[in-house]
């Protein structure tokens, strides 16, 4: 008979495997410590690049600030005054050239009722590129209302409203007869209309349409249309306004 006597004042306890994950933690703390360390060491290193990068910006709009501010400076002397009038001089002649006269007058085709003349067409363009068309306007009152309705469902002219309203006096001669106010009476109007112009894809649509009625017109394959409807008179006073174009 085989007999086992414990002679230890406490009980046995293998540490081996909690000092081996133990070891294995330290190991892979040690492999994170690492990564973070190269992490941080090329976050630093990019960050060194990037503000010599901006540094490098600055001093290149510093450098084209003050060559703007030297250029400036020679604009305002006297003798390049003449130079600045005929910069402004071109740039209001561009912008004369920007507004398409047989386009405004086509969109107007469109909304002009029938018995009522546009004797006079202005457009004006502001500092801010907007511009606005003044018309003077010759027919009934009733039509001449129904155009300003027109104006407004239209998508080329915005907020139309009439600023004059006269009596069409004819010749003013002293046999002529004086009736009384009512809508079908001719009247002259002045309105005023901000423009919406085409744009450069719709202009040349319509280039483009107009270069092939032109060809079809020529080849004879149907009449020549009228382009512009007789709404548009020109009797004696009236004339087509100077355009003026915004200085830039």
């Amino acid at each position: 008979m085989r007999i086992t006597v414990n002679l230890a004042s406490r009980p046995f306890a293998d540490l081996g495997p909690a000092l081996k994950r133990l070891r294995i933690a330290m190991a892979a703390l040690a492999v994170l410590s690492l990564g973070f360390w190269l992490g941080i060491h090329l976050l630093d290193s990019q960050a060194q690049k990037e503000r010599a990068r901006a540094l490098s910006l600055d001093l290149e709009l510093a450098k084209i600030s003050a060559e703007r501010q030297g250029y400036q400076s020679r604009l305002q002397q006297p003798e390049n005054a003449q130079v600045i009038a005929q910069a402004g001089a071109l740039n209001q002649l561009i912008d004369e050239k920007s507004f398409s006269w047989t386009l405004a007058m086509e969109d107007l085709e469109t909304v002009l009722p029938g018995g009522v003349q546009v004797t006079s067409l202005e457009p004006v363009r502001d500092k801010t590129g907007t511009i606005t068309l003044h018309l003077r306007v010759l027919g009934p009152r009733d039509k001449a209302v129904e155009l300003v309705e027109n104006l407004e469902h239209s998508r080329r002219f915005v907020q139309p409203r009439i600023v004059n309203e006269t009596a069409d006096t004819g010749n003013g001669g002293p046999n002529q007869k004086l009736e009384p106010v009512s809508d079908t009476n001719r009247v002259n109007f002045d309105l005023l209309a901000d423009y919406n112009p085409p744009t450069a894809a719709e202009r040349a649509a319509a280039a483009k349409k107009a270069a092939a009625e032109n060809h079809e017109n020529a080849a004879g394959t149907r009449p020549s249309p009228e382009k512009h409807g007789a709404g548009f008179h020109r009797g004696p006073g009236a004339q087509r306004g100077p355009y003026t174009g915004g200085a830039r």
